[in-house]
């Protein structure tokens, strides 16, 4: 297989996993909002329009969604000190909190798909894992 189409394999079973685990974990949080929190883990405060563009959501859902998860105390809103009519997110404690159980419900939710793994593969699954981390965290020059 062509290294483009290992590349697109990837993509999609990540996407199918996130879907499977989700129906399996019944969590019924929009995933808009695990994006959101996870986008402020990695990438720290942001003005909400900066947050829409990089989880892919639209300005007006953003505020929607950014209004539920602040009245949670999932995320803070400060002025912007660059500018008063916009609003810096950042994600709180508790915030932080909710996206580390959540992603724990995934793996357990994930875990008996790969139960029958043997150390090879797990070893092949944990290089996978290191390089696919690297990529994200540092795209040389992509945009998250």
């Amino acid at each position: 297989m062509p290294r483009a189409e290992d590349i697109s394999e990837i993509v999609t079973a990540a996407h199918a996993l996130t879907r499977l685990a989700a129906l399996r974990t019944k969590n019924e949080v929009p995933t808009a909002q695990w994006r959101a929190l996870s986008v402020l883990v990695t990438e720290g405060p942001l003005r909400l329009g900066e947050l829409a563009v990089r989880t892919r959501t639209t300005q007006p859902g953003m505020t929607k969604l950014i209004g539920q998860m602040a009245d949670a105390g999932l995320v803070s809103r400060q002025r912007d000190a660059s500018d008063s009519r916009a609003s810096v997110i950042s994600i709180t404690p508790h915030g932080q909190e909710e996206l580390a159980a959540w992603r724990v419900e995934l793996r357990d939710a994930l875990a008996p798909l790969f139960a029958d793994l043997d150390d090879d593969d797990w070893a092949v699954l944990s290089r996978a894992a290191g390089i696919l981390s690297s990529r994200i965290t540092n795209p040389q020059g992509a945009t998250a």
